[in-house]
């Protein structure tokens, strides 16, 4: 059974040099390219994965992009230069199923399809390296102060505890976890709860993973 594969990008010798790569390939078969998810869309193609790139001239962000394929139940791998990490994170909390660099031997794009085909994710070094931190957000949004609160809260430490390492009170520790917490919010990064800080301040390199 030969698989459908869509590409969106708006690269014309993106899109050419891709579907040669894989309509060279046994049971893989581009059906469909553009260069907007919506005009991709509106061919009412059935596909079994999507090729993304995360930058598009019509403005449309990766994570509005990743939602509507999804919301198809199509598929979706990041295909990128790799060279804005924020963007490859966005099309993870999104719901992208990895992601391959444009760059890479045809070999590696052909094996990242097939991957995503078979039910698998793309978890190659840079989806691990652009997912692991996010120091961005951290330097951007957060003081010095606020990322203190979140690495001794996040780690499991009480706020009375993290009031008196700090030399705070106890209330002035929850304000800063809500101004963190409408920040990560603000981001589209919700943190109601405490274990869902953990999580932000692992992904963002203030608490090392596993602690």
């Amino acid at each position: 059974m030969t698989a459908r594969i869509g590409i969106v990008d708006d690269h014309p010798a993106i899109l050419l040099g891709t579907t040669a790569i894989l309509n060279a390939r046994d049971g893989l078969h581009v059906v469909a390219t553009a260069p907007t998810v919506s005009e991709l869309l509106s061919r009412g193609v059935g596909l079994d994965v999507v090729l993304l790139d995360l930058v598009l001239a019509d403005g449309t962000t990766p994570a509005e992009n990743v939602a509507r394929l999804t919301a198809s139940s199509i598929p979706v791998i990041a295909y990128t230069s790799g060279d804005r990490p924020q963007l490859v994170r966005e099309a993870s909390r999104a719901g992208a199923a990895g992601m391959v660099r444009k760059s890479e031997l045809p070999e590696a794009i052909v094996e990242a399809v097939r991957t995503v085909l078979g039910g698998g994710v793309v978890a190659s070094t840079d989806w691990a390296s652009a997912l692991d931190t996010d120091r961005e957000f951290v330097n951007a949004r957060l003081t010095g102060r606020e990322a203190e609160v979140l690495g001794l809260y996040a780690s499991g430490e009480t706020a009375e505890r993290v009031a008196a390492l700090l030399f705070i009170t106890k209330e002035t520790v929850y304000d800063h976890i809500r101004r963190i917490r409408a920040k990560y919010a603000a981001a589209a990064r919700p943190a109601p709860t405490k274990l869902d800080l953990y999580h932000r301040a692992v992904e963002d390199g203030i608490v090392p993973r596993g602690r």
